[in-house]
């Protein structure tokens, strides 16, 4: 049986806080535990932190620009970029919610990094066996709406290819690749309402298989030769 529930308690973080050490504070993990944290609390922590320009009207259109690989697509204030970590996204991953007014917060430089670098202190504080994902709230095309998906993950899958294994009526899959690590991603959303301020999430019960080295960038992101859309 698989169990989610957000950490309460986890508090306002700031710029140098260790994550790892506030996480095992409010709560105790089990074996094979995920630890699911938002990417804002994440770069909060790294300093990922910007002022905006309050006399320049453009000063957040730069911002977003300055963060982004390329532009795809503009309309408006809304501009739909491709960052230098490969993610297609709107205004280049930055957000102004949740942080004081005038500032707005980056995605952070490398979240396998990120995810790798709790994920280490965690195992090595606890000896068990974890997963780490760091997410973020993206829009998907075609489709209304938003859901979280996975920017960085250490410990725990970001794809389980089941190219060459046979469906329920024997036929071999060719194409099947499940972005796990996206799929749970969005199930801690549902733990965790956008105004509650419960930014870490624990996912519990998942298959033992699912656990190894692994990287959202190496496995998720799709490589531009491949995309019939770019």
């Amino acid at each position: 049986m698989i169990s989610i529930f957000a950490l309460t308690g986890i508090g306002e973080i700031q710029e140098k806080d260790n994550l790892a050490e506030i996480i095992l504070s409010c709560c105790e993990l089990k074996n094979f535990d995920v630890v699911v944290v938002t990417s804002k609390v994440v770069s909060k922590a790294e300093g990922r932190i910007v002022k905006l320009d309050q006399s320049d009207d453009k000063a957040f259109e730069k911002l977003v620009h300055s963060e982004a690989k390329r532009v795809l697509r503009k309309r408006g204030t809304l501009a739909i970029t491709e960052t230098r970590h490969g993610f297609i996204c709107a205004n280049s991953g930055i957000d102004q919610s949740n942080v004081n007014d005038g500032y707005a917060v980056l995605l952070p430089k490398d979240p396998d990094q990120s995810a790798r670098r709790i994920h280490q202190q965690l195992e090595n504080k606890t000896g068990l066996k974890l997963g780490v994902i760091v997410t973020d709230t993206f829009g998907r095309t075609w489709r209304n709406g938003v859901t979280d998906v996975a920017l960085g993950c250490a410990g725990i899958a970001a794809i389980v290819d089941l190219r060459g294994t046979k469906d329920s009526a024997g036929r071999t899959l060719v194409a099947t690749e499940i972005a796990v690590a996206d799929e749970i991603a969005s199930a801690a959303e549902l733990a965790k309402p956008k105004a509650a301020g419960t930014p870490v999430v624990i996912v519990r019960g998942l298959d033992k298989r699912l656990f190894r080295r692994s990287s959202i960038s190496g496995e998720i992101i799709r490589d531009p030769f491949e995309d019939l859309f770019r």
